[in-house]
């Protein structure tokens, strides 16, 4: 007799990179689009004589459109379906990233921005909650965590881009900000062929439409899960009910302590290459995409380790070498220390940063149900970018007022309190099926297979 397996148990095919493809566009278009603004805002700021104020404003419209993007974004993904929303999103950020060319003023791009941020938000849950409910549970970690990684190639591509537009001169940066809507097209058209979740329709009482499904990419012999997912109704207040509320706070809370210097620095990257004495015609913008590519490339390592090791360990010690190295570049920053010498200091911070920066694909979809898995990643990405506005919004003026090492050590603090987060809260999920994962909360991992082998789906 052929032995049934669940989608969880399948190895890895061309479906599953597809996916990964579809799914990945999000953290590329957040890359992207959060990375354009720096280089296009250092061309702008002249032509419109911009104060520190609406540059911080400017910066930041897109982290804070993620938080409403990201909280209502994610209720609507569990509520009407993945595969909807991801069309309805890509519609919404082709419009705007065209409409960014004809602005006339910096108070028309910050609402241009703060609309692509609530767009760039919404489109985490969605793509979080796709990849989580179609991979094999043995290379979960490894294909959310590796989402991650085209954030960096979209920041990096777009300081590669900005770098080569500048060459257009003072209307380079219109060119810079409309540039996005290029792979947003191309995402819109290859998303029309993507599955909805299986998960999802059979979690709304839609079981057939779910196993058709299945069957359609699997072929005969598979099923949805071992575990039945009965329907049950979309609450957005359940992230924080019925033992949700711990992981519903550790994961808002490591992210946000995660993306606040990240994105601070990454947004002002040229300026502060800039205070170390390196802004020589445009070698800061080159120095930030190469910075950025060797950010990607130390990813790898740590897809591996994910899946050998454990989600804890690869979350807590990253967060301990970022602290360490942000407060060896403060240190140093007054000392006209070499470009190979800070270069090499930001690949190490850069390279564990990113590392550690997968977990924020993988904590939040694997802790949640079905019925909340979009509500509780969206939550937890509106809450990281609102920190992370704040601390844009505040990063040039701070780094005015106290100076480049002061800086530097505030966002190493920031690292070595979520070294302390992961280190008492991170649980571990390796090797556990969606089920299991989101049992841990009740103090039950389900880890022994005979629960599985006993369950049926509906």
């Amino acid at each position: 007799m052929t032995k049934v397996r669940t989608m969880e148990e399948m190895p890895l095919s061309i479906f599953h990179f597809k996916m990964f493809i579809y799914s990945g566009g999000s953290a590329y278009l957040d890359g992207y689009i959060i990375g354009i603004i720096a280089v296009a805002l250092a061309v702008m700021q002249p032509q419109f004589d911009m104060s520190l104020t609406v540059m911080g404003l400017v910066g930041t419209a897109t982290l804070a459109g993620m938080f409403a993007g990201g909280i209502i974004g994610g209720f609507l993904t569990d509520l009407i379906g993945r595969k909807k929303m991801f069309i309805i999103d890509m519609l919404i950020l082709a419009v705007v990233s065209i409409l960014q060319f004809f602005i006339n003023d910096p108070w028309q791009l910050i609402i241009f921005r703060f609309i692509l941020g609530i767009a760039v938000g919404a489109d985490y849950p969605i793509a979080g909650a796709l990849m989580t409910e179609f991979s094999p549970k043995k290379n979960r970690g490894a294909l959310l965590g590796g989402l991650n990684g085209l954030w960096y190639v979209g920041y990096a591509s777009s300081y590669l881009v900005g770098y080569f537009m500048l060459s257009l001169g003072e209307t380079s940066w219109r060119w810079m900000l409309v540039s996005s809507a290029v792979p947003v097209i191309f995402l819109l058209i290859a998303r029309l062929n993507m599955p909805e979740s299986p998960r999802w329709l059979a979690n709304k009482g839609r079981s057939e439409e779910a196993n058709v499904i299945v069957r359609n990419i699997y072929g005969d012999g598979v099923i949805m899960s071992a575990e039945p997912e009965n329907k049950e109704k979309t609450a957005f207040l359940d992230i924080f009910r019925n033992g949700n509320g711990k992981w519903t706070i550790f994961t808002a809370v490591f992210w946000s302590l995660q993306v606040m210097p990240t994105f601070a620095i990454g947004t002002y990257i040229p300026q502060i290459l800039a205070q170390f004495g390196f802004a020589n015609g445009t070698k800061e913008y080159l120095g930030s995409a190469v910075i950025n590519l060797l950010y990607l490339s130390s990813l790898l390592p740590f897809l591996y380790l994910v899946e050998k090791y454990g989600r804890r360990p690869t979350l807590i010690w990253p967060f301990l070498v970022c602290s360490a190295s942000l407060f060896i570049l403060g240190a140093t920053s007054g000392l006209n220390m070499s470009f190979i010498f800070i270069l090499v200091l930001f690949i190490i911070y850069g390279s564990f940063n990113t590392g550690m920066g997968m977990h924020q694909w993988i904590y939040p979809n694997e802790l949640f149900p079905t019925q909340i898995r979009g509500t509780a990643m969206g939550f937890s990405t509106g809450i990281s970018r609102i920190s992370s506005s704040i601390g844009t919004f505040v990063f040039p003026a701070f780094l005015a007022d106290y100076g480049l090492a002061a800086t530097l050590y505030a966002c190493g603090a920031l690292y070595f309190i979520g070294f302390l987060v992961a280190l008492f809260m991170a649980p571990e999920t390796k090797n556990m099926s969606l089920a299991q994962s989101s049992s841990i909360k009740k103090g039950s991992h389900l880890q022994d297979e005979s629960f599985i082998e006993k369950k049926t789906i509906n």
